[in-house]
Formats: structure tokens, sequence, C-alpha cells
């Protein structure tokens, strides 16, 4: 689920820099851009805005909180009067026009967290509408309104479509639907990467897998959004050959070279260009998700032990959406993202932005659902607030891309 921008955002913060270790303690907020009041994480928001702030409500709702009132706020106030959204605005009461760059991606994701957070049926109705009409004839999207499709993007629009209520094989463009896409993406059993997707076809048409992309598909494939359980097993476990392949044939096929992938390590790598090899926490995170869905419990348990391990320290430097991964992970596989590793991730994404409530805080002081009692959540998000920790997301929290 890394955070997803155009290539010239890539260049605008540099990949190199952007690919660094983590560390235990994040930057100081850009120059470039302030960060208003009601968004979650302190970095630069011009990429991501809408993007972590929407991963950050939905991650909240999963675990029984109701979001606050100014972030969800901030979130429907990006909206453009056409029912699209730009991965920020700086002067949301200005009118959006021609020179405002909206994208499928920051859409389909504010759908998702108004869907979650309830009582903002016009806006998500109006971003559906939008969504639907800059579908592409080939039955996917393209990051921007145009341009080719690629999986990632497609995927996280069927993740709105769904989280709507709304049959993705409904929803068609010249005849195809968004899982007629994916299909044509999912890479046959003999070839290399066979059961894989790859983000696109490239200039001669060929496919190369792609981890990121294969994730994001075979969630979508399932039916499912940013949100994901533990699924049914599938039929077999490695890639099953036979013609076009059914929205199951493509999960289950994905899933089968993801569970290979970190089957050794338990832990993707690192393909961003100009990166040096390390681990990709951000993608193992969605790997999780996937192989969950997928029914695949093993693999998706080891690699979110990794995480547990080893991803603390980048969570902590990149912010508010990389901390929704990690909460979205455990979900995925029913483990406690209230004890990852000895620290809570609920806690620590709280903290970064205007404080939610327990939806039954004021009935009974039960066990919220990161396994801390409320009375313990609230005051340790008031440590937090005080220490002010934490930092946005513009990397690793999912840009799709291409290999």
């Amino acid at each position: 689920m890394n955070v997803r921008r155009t290539a010239a955002a890539l260049a605008a913060i540099g990949v190199l820099a952007a690919a660094a270790p983590a560390v235990a303690a994040g930057p100081s907020p850009s120059p470039k851009a302030s960060v208003p009041a009601g968004l979650y994480g302190t970095s630069d928001p011009t990429y991501d805005g809408v993007w972590r702030q929407s991963l950050t409500l939905v991650a909240q709702r999963t675990l029984g909180y109701r979001p606050a009132t100014a972030a969800v706020d901030w979130l429907t106030g990006q909206q453009c009067a056409n029912g699209s959204f730009a991965a920020f605005r700086a002067a949301p009461a200005r009118a959006c026009d021609a020179k405002t760059v909206v994208d499928t991606n920051s859409t389909a994701a504010a759908v998702q967290a108004l869907h979650a957070t309830g009582g903002h049926d016009a806006a998500v109705t109006k971003a559906v509408d939008w969504l639907k009409s800059v579908q592409n004839k080939d039955g996917g999207w393209g990051y921007n309104p145009g341009s080719p499709s690629d999986a990632n993007s497609t995927s996280v629009v069927v993740g709105a479509l769904t989280a709507t209520g709304a049959d993705p094989a409904a929803v068609r463009k010249s005849g195809k639907s968004p899982y007629d896409a994916l299909a044509s993406w999912s890479i046959p059993c003999d070839q290399d990467g066979g059961g894989a997707l790859a983000y696109q076809p490239d200039k001669k048409g060929k496919l190369a897998a792609n981890a990121d992309a294969t994730a994001a598909g075979v969630t979508a494939a399932l039916g499912k959004g940013f949100v994901a359980e533990t699924g049914r097993a599938p039929a077999a476990d490695g890639c099953a050959k036979g013609g076009h392949p059914t929205p199951a044939r493509v999960a289950d096929n994905g899933g089968a070279y993801l569970a290979s992938a970190v089957a050794k390590t338990g832990h993707l790598m690192s393909v961003l260009p100009g990166a040096t090899d390390q681990p990709d926490y951000g993608n193992t995170a969605d790997t999780v998700v996937a192989l969950a869905a997928d029914g695949r419990t093993a693999a998706a348990k080891k690699a979110y032990a990794y995480l547990e391990k080893h991803a603390g320290p980048w969570a902590a430097q990149t912010g508010p959406a990389a901390y929704a991964q990690l909460i979205l992970a455990a979900h995925a596989v029913g483990a406690q993202p209230g004890d990852f590793g000895g620290t809570s991730l609920v806690t620590a994404l709280n903290a970064l932005g205007p404080a939610p409530a327990m939806k039954d805080a004021a009935e009974k002081p039960a066990k919220a659902s990161d396994g801390t009692s409320h009375a313990g959540v609230w005051w340790s998000v008031g440590i937090c607030l005080v220490a002010g920790i934490g930092i946005g997301f513009l990397l690793s929290t999912r840009k799709k891309r291409q290999p």
C-alpha cells in the first residue's frame, strides 16, 4: 500500500533520500507545505495528504474508534465539486479547475474512508460516480483520468466499489470489467513470474512480475479493499494453469506467488529504482493482507512476525499511513496491534492527529480492539500527544510503481 504518487512526485521528493533506511525519529516537517489542522502526520502532504488520512480513518474504524470530526471534515473538504479528489489541496475553499490534478487513487481511498466513517453518502456517491466516469475501455483505471490502466489503481478502485456495495463485475466500459483487466495482467504459470500480476504491460506488451501489484491484485480479485480478514484456504498451493483466469484463479495464483516470495525471509525486498537492497516493509504489510485474504495463513503470519520484529522504526519514521498499514495487517491475521513488538501501533497512530473516541467509551471501560483498556488507550494517547511523535509517509505506504 505504498503512497501513490506520479513520477513527477517521485522526482520531487527524491527517490534515494526517501528510500533511506528507517530510523527511530522522523525529520521535521517539510518547509514546502504547512500541515493543516485535522490532518494526520507532520510531513509535507502535497503528494499523500488524502491517502494517508484515508488509511488512518479506515484503520481507526477497523479498531472500533470513532474518528475525530476535525479529521473527517478535513477529508471531506478536499473533495472537488465533481466528486474527485486530488492528492492534496492546500486551498480547499478554492474551487477545483482544469489545473487541479485529481487522481483515482486518492478518490478511491477517500471513498473507503468516508464510507467507513458513515454519514457521508452524498460525497461517497459523487466520488464513485466520478470513478465510474473515468474507467478505461479495458475495464481498469489509471492513476490519472485518461492514463493507461494499471493493476494498483484498478485494485484500489475495486476496493472502493466493494466497500460501497457495488459489484465490480457489473462496472463495465466497452463490455469489460475491472476483473477482466486484472486477468490480463496475471502472468501465466509457465512463464517467468508465473502467478504474479504485472503493474501494466511494457511498450511491447510484455508482463513482468511485480509483488506490489500482485498484493493489490489479490485483494481486489477477492473483492476486498483496505480491510480484509483471513479467507478460505485455496484449493492448490501452487500456480494453477488454465485458460482465461477467473477472479478467484487470479487471486489464488497471485497468492501462491506471494507465499513463495516471502517463504525464505518473511519479507519482500525494495525494487524502487535507485534504492539499495533492503526490506520493503510497506509492500510486505500489503502482502500480509493479501495472503490472509487468500487463506494462506501460515505465510501471512510468517510475514507479519517479521514486521513485528523489524518494522517499528520504519513506521515511527514514516508516519500515519505506515502505522495504518501495519494495523490492517494485524487485523488480517488476527493479531493485536496494541502489542506490536512491545509497542502499540494504535496509540502511536492516534497520537499523530486529532484524538478519536471509542464508540462505546462512555458506556463501559471494556477491552479495546487493540487489547488495551479504554482508560489505558486514552492515558497513552495523552502522553503521546505531549510527545508529538510521527511524520507523514511519502514513500513506502503504497505508491504503485512499475518495476
